[in-house]
C-alpha cells in the first residue's frame, strides 16, 4: 500500500538558483542534498514538516525533460495571506487567488518558467 508522494522532480537548468528561489522566495526549506557528481546534487525542498518534496533535477541529466510536464498543486490554510507573503518576497503569480467551483486558487510561476498551484484545503 502507498502511504504518501515521496517526490515530484522539477527540471531546472541552474540548481542553485531554482534552491535560492524555493528556500529565499517560497518559504521550502532543504529536506536533503546529496552529491550525484559534476552535473549536480539531488535536492529535495518543501516545507518544513512535510512529508512530500519537490526535487529540483538537473536538466542535463534528463535529456527528454521538456516532454515531461508536471502538474503540482500546493496546498495552504490561508491562500490570500499566503499569496501576499510570497509576492512580498518577489515569487511572480501568473493568476492571484480568485474563486473557483472547488474553492480560492492560484498560480505562480518560477525563474525557470514552471508554473505551480496554491490551494486551500479542500472541503
Amino acid at each position: 500500500m502507498i502511504d504518501r508522494i515521496a517526490t515530484v522532480a522539477v527540471y531546472v537548468e541552474d540548481q542553485e538558483a531554482a534552491l535560492k528561489f524555493w528556500t529565499e522566495r517560497v518559504g521550502f526549506v532543504t529536506q536533503r542534498s546529496k552529491p550525484m557528481g559534476p552535473a549536480g546534487d539531488w535536492l529535495e525542498v518543501g516545507p518544513g514538516g512535510a512529508q512530500s518534496c519537490l526535487v529540483l533535477y538537473p536538466k542535463s541529466l534528463m535529456p527528454d525533460w521538456a516532454e515531461r510536464k508536471l502538474s503540482v498543486v500546493f496546498e495552504c490554510v490561508d491562500i490570500k495571506a499566503t499569496y501576499q507573503e510570497m509576492a512580498s518576497r518577489g515569487v511572480e503569480f501568473v493568476q492571484e487567488p480568485a474563486a473557483m467551483a472547488w474553492g480560492l486558487f492560484a498560480t505562480f510561476r518560477d525563474p525557470e518558467g514552471n508554473e505551480f498551484g496554491l490551494r486551500e484545503p479542500l472541503e
